[in-house]
């Protein structure tokens, strides 16, 4: 997640940080960057600045595309199968029947329990 001010997207900050997505952000001397993962110190009000930085990302993950695609031919040229990095799928939730009360309340108390431990 890329974020522009940190103290007018702090929900989204939020929210990344519980889902465990990476934060970058431009963080000012008036912003709190503990919640942010990789910081970029800059002024976030001045539009000069924003696009100075938002155009060094753009053109760094640019080249990293034409890296990975001249990576590819070689790769294939060479006749080597160019090695798949899937990413993990998450696993489906158990689907509980109705009628398995004990099954129920137990899920119901791991999911009060984790609450708990988030706060």
């Amino acid at each position: 997640l890329f974020v522009v001010d940190i103290m007018k997207e702090y929900i989204a900050v939020r929210e990344a940080n519980r889902l465990g997505i990476p934060v970058f952000g431009i963080v000012d001397t008036n912003s709190n960057p503990a919640n942010v993962d990789f910081v970029i110190p800059a002024n976030d009000d001045a539009t000069k600045s924003i696009e100075l930085i938002l155009e060094v990302c753009c053109s760094a993950i640019a080249e990293g595309i034409e890296e990975r695609k001249i990576e590819k031919i070689d790769l294939e040229a060479a006749g080597e199968a160019p090695v798949s990095k899937g990413g993990k799928k998450r696993s489906a939730k158990a689907r509980l029947d109705k009628s398995d009360e004990e099954a129920i309340n137990a899920a119901k108390a791991a999911a009060f329990l984790k609450e708990d431990e988030e706060v």
